[in-house]
């Protein structure tokens, strides 16, 4: 708690109007997003990484994005630090009567179904009057489109509207690849049906990871640093050759490609 403490009023020190630092004073709650994005993409590189070294750090700068917004919030006579605290404490003991109260569930995904019941209720608490109430409320418009493609699938699959196995979603991906061929073979190609159905095609695709039990971020994210690797083997192939990368034909560079992953 002492740290905690400490940590309070150096942000307070940075916002002192007279002797504060001049970039922390001109920050407000929308220049901060970006950087509050950054820091939670920095904790994931980390762990990705498994240095516990620089999840520390990290997580030190993530957490300090929290004492930021609660700073600016301070100021506006709106609510704490402690308060945050207490709302993340309130919610969590809600959300967890097996371990708080007297409920009982008998394994994970029980626990899940019931999670999804409270924060429901707590949706339509928020909601007051409003009649509009959509099981997609709070899923938030400023995640990655990947993560709120996912999210949004998986509510929607909790209320009943999901194919009912795999082999449906798969159908269902071929058929979206066969709309973006046939827009790719028109004879007058239009760029906002093309991407429509581009985007379909990755719905699809999300689609298919969340069928298959795959995290769709995470798996990208791991596809994204196999490629990197590989290409990064194959630039010092192409090197050794002492030929640009561009003069080289694409029968070349697909067996050079082929060299690498062998060799992993």
């Amino acid at each position: 708690m002492q740290s905690i403490q400490r940590l309070i009023e150096i942000m307070r020190a940075l916002r002192d109007p007279v002797s504060g630092c001049p970039w922390d004073l001109e920050q407000d709650f929308q220049s901060l997003i970006p950087y509050t994005i950054e820091e939670a993409y920095e904790v994931a590189d980390a762990i990705e990484r498994h240095n516990m070294v620089d999840i520390k750090s990290e997580l030190g700068d993530l957490l300090f994005q929290v004492v930021f917004y609660s700073q600016l919030a301070e100021e506006q006579k709106s609510f704490d630090f402690n308060e945050v605290v207490q709302s993340i404490c309130d919610k969590l003991t809600f959300r967890h009567p097996h371990v708080f109260s007297d409920a009982k569930v008998a394994s994970a995904k029980e626990q899940t179904k019931e999670w999804e019941k409270l924060k429901q209720i707590e949706r339509e608490a928020k909601s007051g009057e409003d009649t509009n109430l959509s099981y997609l409320d709070d899923v938030s418009r400023t995640l990655p489109s990947l993560m709120r493609a996912e999210k949004i699938q998986k509510r929607a699959a909790r209320e009943g509207f999901d194919w009912p196995d795999i082999k449906g979603v798969i159908d269902k991906v071929h058929e979206e690849l066969q709309e973006v061929q046939y827009e790719l073979e028109a004879d007058k190609q239009e760029y906002a049906r093309l991407e429509d159905e581009i985007g379909d095609l990755f719905f699809s695709c999300i689609n298919l990871s969340r069928h298959a039990g795959v995290d769709a971020e995470q798996s990208l994210r791991k596809a994204n640093l196999k490629f990197e690797r590989r290409f990064r083997e194959l630039e010092k192939k192409v090197k050794a050759k002492n030929l640009p990368m561009k003069e080289m034909n694409s029968n070349e560079l697909e067996n050079l490609w082929k060299s690498v992953k062998s060799e992993e």
